[in-house]
């Protein structure tokens, strides 16, 4: 090839870019030919445009399905690549355009190999992970997919950025999953064989039940133009044990010892086994992909930074898990430095990374069980307050029996799936605030 001041300038506009960058120090995993051919790819485009897609197999009566990949962006505005599933019905598309509903998946991990997406047979219904009947090593798959189906509506799940489309996965930094999920309605829009329309919903759990009520306090987002597919409108949001570290807070901490008060309490609070610990160490290795004004060694050993971006840059969430036990058994709170350094930067990327303080565009529900120790039913609790006296439209219905985090999908699928039906049927919510102080 020919070298000109073009192909140099191109070339450091990608190694600047996220999707460069993130890839120097990080575990090397190996992804299908369609993601390895994405993360080579520079996010250039409309929100929401498609710049790959390929035709997958789905046993799903009466629908076909393509992996994608799209243009989002982060919540510093940086535009990145997300990589997903869209799932549509065959047959005549009504004048309108079919419903789209949005999938927020819950957590996978952090590695290029841990979007739900590239599994081998993604077009199915949610298939979980801990749950007998569960076939895999990680959770899949799309809730209620087929009744959806049935329905008329196309069903697009986004994995993430940093799960597949290249750059460092920002797990728990709810406003660029909620950009993930908004722009992944505009992508289905732009693919014209699927009949898209401008009616959308967004459903998700766990990790992707904040994804939810963060796009639901993104009114400018949505409604941004300039897009691959302008004014969509979303009719409702259904938030599935849904975490908000956020709500927790009445304001951002502007002090070095609420800060550090902060950080403390939440440690304590995840670290009482590896499980959830990893689950927060993971959360910690991720800020900083967001945030650039924090690094791995203001809070980890030099010996945990290291352990730590190894494992999460090169495995899902339940091997990270394994081997945080395998290594470090009872220990693997000494990775942690106390007390942490840069703690009100830590706590006030904490704060930013949540939700947003600003009414709905549209109802939410949530969903929660009673033995849920992987994200405390309070987050969910003050959030409704929270967003009721901004005078939202927020619902929270406690399932029955003792549902843990992990049967709250299934328990709930039997609720949601009506409620989203009477959305799209333009039936008004109730108003669920009423009664709340």
């Amino acid at each position: 090839m020919t070298i000109t001041y073009r192909n140099i300038f191109a070339f450091l506009i990608y190694l600047c870019s996220p999707q460069a960058f993130a890839q120097s120090n990080d575990t090397k995993v190996y992804v299908s030919p369609f993601y390895e051919s994405v993360m080579k790819m520079s996010p250039q485009g409309k929100l929401g445009h498609v710049i790959k897609k390929e035709s997958v197999h789905t046993t799903i009566q009466g629908a076909r399905a393509w992996r994608i990949a799209y243009i989002s962006s982060d919540l510093a505005g940086r535009k990145t690549i997300s990589t997903g599933l869209i799932v549509a019905p065959v047959g005549q598309v009504p004048k309108e355009g079919r419903p789209v509903v949005a999938w927020a998946h819950g957590t996978t991990g952090t590695a290029q190999n841990c979007g739900p997406s590239q599994l081998p047979n993604p077009a199915q219904p949610l298939n979980e992970y801990f749950l007998i009947g569960g076939n895999s090593s990680t959770d899949y798959g799309l809730p209620a997919v087929e009744r959806f189906i049935q329905d008329g509506y196309v069903i697009v799940a986004t994995d993430y950025q940093g799960l597949g489309g290249g750059g460092r996965h920002q797990y728990m930094v709810s406003g660029t999953q909620a950009r993930d999920a908004i722009n992944s309605i505009r992508a289905a829009g732009e693919m014209k064989e699927v009949g898209a329309g401008k009616r959308a919903l967004i459903y998700g759990w766990s990790q992707g039940g904040g994804t939810v009520l963060a796009a639901a306090s993104s009114p400018d987002y949505i409604a941004q133009k300039g897009t691959a597919f302008d004014d969509i409108e979303i009719v409702g949001f259904v938030a599935m044990a849904p975490p908000d570290v956020t709500a927790t807070l009445n304001v951002e901490p502007d002090d070095q010892a609420t800060a550090e008060q902060y950080i403390h309490g939440l440690i304590h609070t995840f670290s009482d086994n590896v499980f959830n610990f990893a689950h927060l160490s993971m959360t910690l290795w991720a800020l900083p992909n967001g945030f650039s004004n924090i690094q791995l060694n203001n809070i980890f050993t030099s010996k945990g930074a290291e352990a730590i971006n190894d494992i999460y840059s090169g495995k899902c969430i339940h091997a990270a898990a394994d081997t945080l036990s395998y290594n470090f058994g009872n220990t693997y709170q000494a990775l942690l430095k106390s007390p942490p350094q840069n703690a009100l930067a830590w706590a006030q990327a904490i704060y930013s990374s949540g939700v947003n303080k600003t009414r709905p565009v549209a109802p939410v529900i949530i969903y929660w069980g009673t033995k849920d120790t992987a994200v405390p039913p309070v987050m969910g609790a003050l959030y409704q307050k929270q967003m009721c006296q901004l005078g939202g439209n927020v619902a929270r219905i406690q399932l029955p029996g003792e549902q843990t985090h992990f049967t709250t999908p299934p328990a709930a699928e039997p609720l949601y799936v009506p409620w989203i039906e009477d959305r799209f049927a333009g039936k008004p919510a109730q108003d669920s605030c009423l009664n709340i102080q």
